[in-house]
């Protein structure tokens, strides 16, 4: 019976319903950071690197290749933990094991975290190199959207990525709802009956003024004998 109303989930094994799945909140946060990093790791993929006159192709910010090696890293792990948290969180109620789902939970309260941090870096990092970029070390008009664009998604990630942590603390700290499990056997279960008592019950026409009769009267007296004349 484990996995009944545990960690903000219904009881194991209940059908979910798609539509509400996709309206909860944290299901709305995670399908925009699934947008948010595709949009950091396309950006810099697709635009984040500008030609120079040569074969050679250098990094928008700054020319720093660990500027867009960062932002590649955390956009492309951001996009596949969003799709792997995606489907835990749609099969979460299938997970019959509380010691499971508090594991899942811990795991994503650890990554979720750590992963606002590393957005954190990633804006500040990328900003401060793009900031230091000239126009006469780069063609700036060829990768500035994108150079934008990147360091503008990372900043919205590290508000939803902050909001999945939220999300996650808050589901691990429901735990075990054990009164689901209590009512449910309570509500199954017989109702108990009382012992018979062992007294016996006095009949309605029996009192108090019976028992407390003496218990010889003059009828129980014993009987007067004449002696015969002769």
């Amino acid at each position: 019976m484990d996995g009944v109303g545990s960690f903000g989930a219904g009881r194991a094994g209940t059908k979910l319903d798609p539509i509400s799945f996709a309206k909860q909140p944290q299901t709305i946060l995670r399908a925009l950071s699934w947008i948010f990093s595709l949009v950091v790791f396309a950006s810099i993929v697709n635009e984040g690197y500008v030609n120079m006159g040569s074969q050679r192709l250098h990094c928008v910010f700054n020319k720093n290749e660990d500027a867009c090696n960062y932002g590649v890293f955390v956009g492309l792990v951001g996009l596949l933990a969003c799709s792997f948290f995606f489907m835990l969180d749609y099969k979460f109620s299938a997970i019959s094991s509380v010691k499971d789902r508090k594991k899942a939970v811990m795991l994503e309260i650890s990554f979720s975290g750590f992963w606002t941090f590393l957005y954190f870096v990633s804006f500040c990092f990328l900003a401060n190199q793009w900031s230091r970029t000239t126009p006469d070390e780069l063609p700036l008009n060829q990768g500035a959207d994108a150079a934008r664009a990147a360091i503008a998604f990372s900043f919205f990630s590290i508000l939803t990525w902050a909001g999945l942590t939220v999300r996650a603390v808050q589901k691990y700290l429901l735990g075990t709802d054990m009164s689901l499990f209590t009512t449910e056997h309570m509500d199954g279960a017989a109702p108990t009956q009382p012992y018979p008592s062992s007294s016996p019950v006095l009949g309605p026409t029996e009192t108090t003024e019976t028992c407390r009769s003496p218990p010889f009267t003059e009828n129980n007296a014993a009987p007067t004998y004449q002696v015969p004349i002769y």
